[in-house]
C-alpha cells in the first residue's frame, strides 16, 4: 500500500496487523492523558512494526504517521505468529529485526548526549539526509518534533535553526 505525506497508517490503542515499511519514513506520536502528542519513534525502510508486538499481539502503542511518501506491505498477524511458532529462522528474523532497531536508538542516545545544542541538531540532521535527501529534516518534522527528538525545547530548536540561517 502507497501512504502519503501526513496520512496515517495505524492509530493509538487500536489493534491490527504488522507492517514493514519498504520505502519511506514514519512517526509514531503517543498523546498522552493531557492530549499532547509525543514524538516516540522514527521508522525507516525494513522495518516490521510495531516493534512491540513482533512475538505477541498487542494494541498499537501510537499513531503511526508518513513523514515523506511510503510503501507499506501488509502482514497478516495471524499468519506471522503462526510462522514464529516452529520456524527458527523467523525467531532469527524478529532478532534481527529488533537488534536493528536497539542500534538505531543507540545512536539516538548518542545524538542526545552531544554536548552541545547545535551538536545535537547537527547530528540529526546528518542522520536524517539518509533517508529524506534532498528534503530538509524541517520539511518532515516541526521544530516541537524535532525538539522531542534530541531533548531541546522548541525555541531551542527554533534559536539554532535561525542562526544556521542567518550564517548561510
Amino acid at each position: 500500500m502507497r501512504l502519503n505525506k501526513g496520512e496515517i497508517l495505524f492509530r493509538q490503542g487500536e489493534t491490527g496487523p504488522l507492517y514493514r515499511v519498504s520505502s519511506g519514513l514514519l512517526k509514531i506520536l503517543r498523546v498522552h492523558e493531557d492530549g499532547n502528542p509525543i514524538l516516540v519513534n522514527i521508522i525507516v525502510p525494513g522495518e516490521v512494526i510495531p516493534h512491540h508486538s513482533l512475538i505477541s499481539p498487542k494494541e498499537y502503542h501510537g499513531t503511526a504517521v508518513a513523514l515523506v511518501a511510503c510503501e507499506i506491505e501488509t502482514i497478516p498477524s495471524r499468519e506471522w505468529y503462526a510462522e514464529l511458532e516452529g520456524n527458527a529462522a523467523k525467531c532469527r528474523e524478529v532478532a534481527l529485526l529488533l537488534q536493528s532497531k536497539l542500534r538505531m536508538m543507540q545512536k539516538r542516545i548518542d545524538q542526545l548526549t552531544q554536548m552541545t545544542p547545535a551538536a545535537k541538531l547537527d547530528k540529526l540532521e546528518r542522520w536524517f539526509e539518509t533517508y529524506i535527501s534532498p528534503a530538509s529534516l524541517t520539511e518532515v518534522l516541526t521544530q516541537e518534533e524535532i525538539g522531542q527528538l534530541i531533548g531541546l525545547r522548541r525555541e531551542t530548536v527554533n534559536r539554532l535553526l535561525r542562526e544556521r540561517k542567518q550564517a548561510r
